[in-house]
This record gives structure tokens, C-alpha cells and sequence, in this order.
């Protein structure tokens, strides 16, 4: 049976986490997009589970006295990566409408000369790849913004639901019998 009163307390919390889920977010993709050259925009982009599994441990110990299932672990982090997803996508989609100006397709051909090199030394398995990796950019370059927007809050929700898990089991936590 559902406990609805335990769910809506898990997505009220999930929502105000996946706000802050989503500025670290648009920090990591601002950085990445105007500072390729710089590691801060991947490293921000890679602490998300360590992130979600802070906040579900804040969560756990703050609203739950210290114990939360594997259930209600999962729930957690799912809904707080699918808020995050949601207004990080709405960001995207007004980034790419007003504000890119051709910057995020610049900076995947500035990334694509860098190990198209490497790519070719590989012979001709190298050589498919990069123009396999070229038609990509150029069909990203013909998306449009709400496209796009939509593309990165699919693979945002998809990697969030696979990531939940492994968070929801570290992070469970039971009542200790005495």
C-alpha cells in the first residue's frame, strides 16, 4: 500500500533539493560551455551524485530521525533529479533561445579538432568515428532550442533514475533493534 502522506513529504523535499540540483547544474554547463579549456564544469557536472546523496542524507537524518528505506531513498533522489531536470531544461531551452548565439556548437567544433588527431591516427575505424562524431554536431546545430532542451532533460532523467540507485542504497539507513 502507498503511504501518501511519506510520498508527499519525499517530493516537497525532492523539490526543494532539485532547485538547488538544478543552479549546480546551470553552473556546470555555463562554465563548460564559455570556459571549455577549464575542469570546473565537468567537476561540478560529476559531484551530482555525491550532491544527491548529501541531500538525502540531510534529508534523512533532518525529516526522518535518522532512517529511511530504500524505497523512500530511491523516491528521493528520482524526484529530485527529474525537478532538477525540469527547470534545468527550462533554463536550456532559454539559454539556447536567447543567450547561445552559436556558443555551445563553437565549443563541440573547438572539442572535435582536439581529438579528431588522435581519432585519425586510429586509421580507418578512426577516421569513420570522427565523421560520425561531425554529423552528430552538425544535426545538434540544426536542433532547436526547445529540441535541445528537451533532448538534455531526457538523458538528465535517464541517467538520474539509473544513478538513484546506487545513491538510495548507500544512503538507507534502518532503525537499529535493541
Amino acid at each position: 500500500m502507498i503511504n501518501v502522506v511519506a510520498l508527499v513529504q519525499v517530493k516537497a523535499f525532492a523539490r526543494q533539493e532539485g532547485v538547488f540540483l538544478a543552479l549546480l547544474w546551470i553552473a556546470s554547463f555555463l562554465l563548460m560551455v564559455y570556459t571549455p579549456s577549464s575542469s570546473w564544469g565537468n567537476l561540478l557536472a560529476i559531484s551530482t551524485p555525491f550532491f544527491i546523496g548529501w541531500r538525502l542524507v540531510d534529508f534523512r537524518q533532518y525529516a526522518l530521525q535518522g532512517n529511511i528505506s530504500f524505497k523512500r531513498g530511491f523516491a528521493f533522489s528520482w524526484y529530485t533529479v527529474f525537478y532538477a531536470s525540469l527547470i534545468f531544461a527550462i533554463f536550456q531551452y532559454v539559454f539556447f533561445k536567447y543567450f547561445d548565439h552559436g556558443a555551445m556548437l563553437s565549443m563541440l567544433n573547438h572539442n572535435m579538432e582536439i581529438v579528431q588527431e588522435a581519432y585519425k591516427a586510429g586509421g580507418d575505424r578512426g577516421t569513420q568515428a570522427v565523421q560520425y562524431m561531425q554529423e552528430g554536431i552538425s544535426s545538434f546545430g540544426m536542433m532547436s532550442p526547445i529540441q535541445l532542451a528537451f533532448l538534455f532533460m531526457m538523458q538528465n532523467i535517464f541517467i538520474g533514475s539509473i544513478l538513484s540507485l546506487p545513491i538510495a542504497l548507500f544512503c538507507k539507513k534502518k532503525k537499529a533493534l535493541n
